[in-house]
């Protein structure tokens, strides 16, 4: 289990963590979530001893986090940190000699994970001589090559096409279900909504919401209405208790209060449309982001 403990730091002027505290837990993949600039990176630095606190504290399993534990890590940062002359598999040897493995031990699970992510006969290629996708594919395998039990990932879906999307997912999924707690950034949240546990979202260097992620939805007082129907648009301003947030093609969204009267909101609809379907739930991730964010 990572745990920050009111971690902070301060840069100049500027406070990039003001007294953060959240958990990652393990066998739950949990999304680190927040405009640019919120603290998201320098967070994940601190980690890794990148960034030193200036106060509070990062700990892994009850513990500070020292060489030792940072050795069992895997970290795959968005700015990224590969050779691009170097051959792919000299390289990832080489990055996991430095966690204290042996060039055997190393040497087998790379060839694992090239073969796994489809890399295996580009193995004695340079890196320069990759695609933007497959050179993401050999960062990850360096966060994983020392079968990490915290793996985490700054922007790892950054500039994948939806097929390498899918399959780093489900990588991520497997990962986390054989134990490890891994903890990554995105702003692709309908991605976070979709394969998260948990989520954690930061802005100006606070923690504003942090937990399970139907449980953060389900705290937000209002309610959404997905609305489709044919031909033209209902009449919106004589429904009751709700407010038109987005139409198009076909389909409405409304934002409505817990209470609202869910037969007198149908029936007021169709008396000016033909109805396909209805939907009461909570907001979505991107919803709930925006509604923490902008409080």
């Amino acid at each position: 289990m990572l745990e920050f403990d009111r971690a902070s730091k301060q840069f100049g002027a500027m406070a990039a963590l003001d007294a953060c505290s959240f958990t990652a837990h393990p066998g739950r993949l949990t999304g680190f979530l927040g405009p640019n600039g919120a603290g998201k990176t320098t967070a994940m630095r601190a980690v890794f001893g990148l960034v030193e606190l200036d106060s509070g504290g990062v700990r892994w399993r009850g513990a500070p986090v020292g060489p030792e534990q940072r050795a069992r890590f895997g970290y795959m940062p968005e700015e990224r940190g590969l050779y691009p002359r170097m051959r792919v598999r000299d390289q990832l040897v080489y990055l996991g000699r430095l966690c204290g493995r042996t060039s055997t031990e190393v040497g087998r699970s790379v060839d694992v994970w090239l073969e796994r992510l489809g890399l295996a006969t580009r193995a004695n290629d340079r890196l320069d001589a990759l695609s933007h996708g497959s050179q993401q594919r050999v960062q990850l395998i360096a966060a994983l090559v020392n079968e990490p039990e915290l793996l985490v990932l700054d922007e790892p879906f950054s500039g994948l096409d939806p097929l390498a999307i899918a399959s780093m997912s489900d990588l991520l999924a497997e990962v986390t279900a054989a134990g490890a707690t891994v903890l990554f950034s995105s702003h692709q949240l309908d991605l976070v909504e979709e394969i998260c546990e948990d989520v954690v979202i930061i802005n100006a260097g606070r923690i504003v919401r942090a937990g399970d992620l139907a449980e953060l939805r389900a705290e937000v007082p209002q309610r959404f209405v997905s609305v489709r129907y044919r031909g033209r648009s209902p009449v919106w301003s004589g429904l009751p208790s709700a407010e038109l947030i987005g139409e198009s093609d076909g389909e409405a969204r409304l934002l409505v209060d817990q209470d609202v009267d869910l037969a007198a909101l149908v029936a007021a609809a169709r008396r000016t449309a033909d109805l396909v379907s209805f939907a009461y739930e909570p907001p979505t991730l991107s919803e709930l982001f925006r509604h923490v964010v902008a409080a």
